[in-house]
């Protein structure tokens, strides 16, 4: 699927933080989360969704601690993707299924959001390459992500509980599942080898 001649794609920096704002709109992109879901150390998400998020999100975009991928359409801010190291996202450990010990060096591609008129034009997978292209100039060797599958019963994910993104998207980037302790919450991760030439982002 291609996307819009007029999309573009810029790495977050303290000065889009009103375009987050305006794209995750008064409801905090999904449930007040305001991309602290996997952030949040606390287990009561109560405490946290909503205005504290929005600070504590805000707070971490103006030091720079923060990591994404906005998409463009023109000047208007359209979709995000997530991603930073690992370790940044506590609440993964949360996750019986994203356990594992060999952390350290690994970078995290776990959140999607996508304004509701720009869904199904392809933006997922443009976030996805720009994210792995942002990660890979860091010079990290591995990078994975925790993509959606399929409901218990066999069915599609809607688009707003596919927020980690679909399994084929990641796939068709060459990352492989290396932990399903459970099927419906794979890992996948991809090494990354350093390229001199220019990710292509559309499709």
């Amino acid at each position: 699927m291609s996307i819009a001649e007029n999309i573009r794609f810029e790495e977050l920096r303290p000065d889009l933080w009103h375009a987050v704002e305006r794209l995750f709109g008064p409801n905090g992109a999904c449930g007040g989360c305001w991309c602290m879901w996997w952030r949040a150390e606390t287990r009561n998400w109560n405490e946290v969704k909503g205005a504290p998020a929005k600070k504590m999100f805000k707070n971490l975009i103006q030091k720079s601690k923060a990591h994404g991928m906005l998409a463009f359409a023109g000047e208007e801010p359209v979709g995000w993707c997530s991603f930073g190291p690992r370790q940044d996202f506590p609440g993964l450990e949360r996750v019986r299924a994203y356990k594992r010990s060999d952390i350290s060096d690994v970078w995290s591609i776990n959140c999607f959001f996508i304004h509701r008129k720009w869904r199904g034009k392809g933006l997922v997978r443009g976030l996805l390459k720009a994210a792995i292209e942002a990660i890979r100039k860091r010079g990290v060797k591995i990078v994975e992500a925790y993509p959606a599958t399929t409901t218990k019963d066999g069915r599609k994910l809607t688009g707003s509980l596919a927020w980690t993104g679909p399994i084929k998207i990641f796939e068709e980037q060459g990352f492989k599942t290396i932990q399903s302790t459970n099927p419906l919450k794979p890992l996948v991760r991809l090494e990354l080898k350093m390229s001199h030439q220019k990710t292509e982002i559309s499709m």
